[in-house]
């Protein structure tokens, strides 16, 4: 990436697209879907309630072992289309759970998708799930369940204005009340 690109991505407002309108993001430096973080993923994450999705191709620069990606990244990866399941509800939350299955390695340079979904939701606590597959062929590379502890009112508040939340249509966000969601479509 030029020096270019890094500053115009860096001041670029993130849209996600969802059935229920475009939410915007101020530029924040999270490592997985942050924009001001040169070294990051830069998630391109797709959001719906109570789930999330991203489709991507990891270069050599995430290697593990030769020619095979880090699991520690595709530990983040699915951490965060889980955790963005729950901002698809409108719901802001962190880790306190993860748990993962490495099916099979992912090659560098091979397309993945990465899904996320909620399971499961009762008060605070949010149970979700994800896995990673090979984009061509369908083949499950990785799985993850993890539980998500939610946002009080007054975090989420906070957040939804540190990081700029809202609907470029309408406002803020809609949806509150959290439904459990199947797994991936």
């Amino acid at each position: 990436m030029t020096s270019d690109l890094i500053k115009a991505s860096a001041t670029a407002r993130p849209v996600i697209e969802t059935p229920t309108g475009r939410f915007e993001f101020a530029p924040h430096n999270c490592f997985a879907c942050g924009t001001l973080n040169a070294g990051g993923l830069g998630l391109d994450l797709h959001v719906e309630p109570g789930r999330s999705w991203v489709a991507m191709t990891l270069d050599d620069r995430f290697e593990g072992w030769e020619g095979v990606i880090h699991g520690g990244i595709l530990c983040t990866i699915l951490d965060e289309v889980m955790a963005w399941a729950l901002v698809g509800e409108d719901n802001w939350g962190v880790t306190a759970r993860m748990n993962v299955d490495f099916r099979h390695p992912v090659g560098v340079g091979v397309p993945i998708r990465a899904e996320g979904w909620i399971t499961r939701a009762r008060r605070r606590i949010v149970d979700a799930a994800g896995h990673i597959v090979n984009a061509d062929t369908g083949l499950e590379l990785a799985t993850a369940t993890g539980v998500y502890v939610a946002a009080s009112p007054s975090r989420k508040r906070d957040l939804r204005a540190r990081y700029a939340y809202g609907r470029s249509d309408t406002g803020l966000a809609g949806p509150t009340d959290m439904t459990a969601v199947e797994g991936p479509r």
